[in-house]
């Protein structure tokens, strides 16, 4: 396969730490060719350096626009080689472009197993997977009809988005009702039975033939679903040592949905109480927040660099060592608790186990807090002892 050499990046400032694959592909003699709608002067000065040219659009929304973008960069640099966001966000739209412009990669005739949870659990049962029994309900007859069968409670969310936005856990017909009462239900939405259990996740990355050349696993405290609903605190941390059974059932996955050249975030329920897997959906994207960035402290290598060496060479090259557990903890902001503990003292408890303090853009601040704290450990006990440390808390005195 001839080395490819033109790669476009959608959105390429977005989220922020997503701008060292621009830095990387460039230091690896592509050229690097960025579309987004901002202006090029609110573009970091990394990312400047790092984008062979940029091309702002009105409107990443309005396809004409995206495609003169695309256009433009053929007719100026030749073939293009790769499209890519890494952004499920941007998903259909990078499809499309590879689409009419014949480029390496999901095409639309690839999208709906990836896309669609229904289509997801089909092919997890042509897996001979177990899953969550469920499926859409055409109207709000049917939809009370399916959770009298499933048996409350349910939840309810949209058969095509993005992560924890518009799903509902229904305890009862009369929230059932609210739900259809308050809500835009017009789209297609699945129903699946409650699974008691913890949400666990296989994460890596594949080669240009679909094998591994990577993998991690993020365990949560809780799910995103309850911290969305109770303005929670969460934590969620890699181990390093991954459950045989979670490789064995991602490495299926990973080759029953032909992942090449990409990224992957499969999430699965650890059920209570006799521990098996159920998959409940795949990404095919990196894991959110900063998961990206703790793969790099977990194994003290550069994830982002690794990526463009499997696109350049088909090669990834760091030794995988998984030297620490690594966890990211979330502070609220809120009227209710005040933390025990500030910054100075986490800074001087922790020492060089706190990775970095980060202040969390509002747009992610209902999932990750409004701040957060990424710490390391060789030792999981350790790593709880600082969690328990940043997250203690006591109510506010009136």
């Amino acid at each position: 396969m001839k080395q490819p050499k033109n790669f476009i990046i959608i959105s390429p400032h977005f989220p922020e730490n997503f701008s060292t694959f621009a830095v990387c592909l460039r230091e690896r003699g592509f050229n690097t060719l960025g579309i987004a709608d901002i202006a090029y002067d609110q573009l970091s000065d990394t990312l400047k350096n790092a984008l062979t040219e940029y091309y702002r659009v009105d409107d990443m929304n309005d396809y004409d626009q995206m495609y003169r973008a695309v256009a433009f960069f053929a007719h100026k640099y030749g073939r293009i080689d790769r499209i890519e966001s890494h952004n499920e966000h941007w998903l259909e739209l990078d499809a499309q472009l590879r689409t009419d412009f014949n480029v390496v990669g999901y095409n639309l005739t690839d999208l709906e197993p990836i896309k669609k949870k229904s289509s997801m659990k089909k092919q997890f049962r042509m897996l001979d997977l177990p899953v969550a029994e469920g499926r859409v309900f055409s109207d709000e007859e049917d939809a009370f009809f399916l959770a009298e069968e499933l048996g409350y409670p349910v939840i309810v969310k949209p058969d095509s988005g993005v992560g924890a936005g518009d799903t509902y856990k229904i305890k009862s017909p009369d929230e059932l009702t609210k739900l259809f009462n308050e809500n835009d239900m017009t789209n297609d939405f699945i129903m699946e039975e409650f699974i008691p259990g913890d949400v666990v996740t296989f994460d890596g990355l594949c080669d240009q033939e679909g094998q591994i050349v990577f993998y991690s696993s993020l365990d949560y405290n809780i799910a995103v679903l309850e911290t969305v609903e109770n303005d929670s605190d969460m934590y969620f941390y890699l181990p390093r040592e991954i459950p045989e059974d979670l490789i064995e059932m991602g490495s299926k996955i990973v080759e029953g949905f032909q992942v090449k050249e990409r990224f992957f975030h499969f999430e699965f329920f650890r059920t209570y109480p006799n521990s098996e897997l159920l998959p409940l959906e795949v990404n095919m994207r990196p894991p959110g927040g900063p998961t990206i960035d703790m793969f790099n402290y977990v194994n003290e290598f550069n994830i982002f660099a690794e990526y463009a060496n499997i696109v350049k060479e088909n090669q990834f090259k760091a030794p995988i060592n998984r030297l620490y557990n690594c966890a990211y903890i979330s502070r609220k902001a809120n009227k209710i608790f005040n933390y025990t503990h500030d910054n100075e003292a986490i800074r001087q408890k922790l020492g060089e186990s706190l990775v970095g303090i980060q202040s969390i853009p509002d747009i992610f601040s209902t999932i990750l807090g409004t701040e957060g704290y990424i710490v390391r450990c060789p030792e999981l006990e350790e790593l709880f002892d600082h969690i328990n440390y940043i997250s203690q808390r006591q109510e506010a005195v009136s």
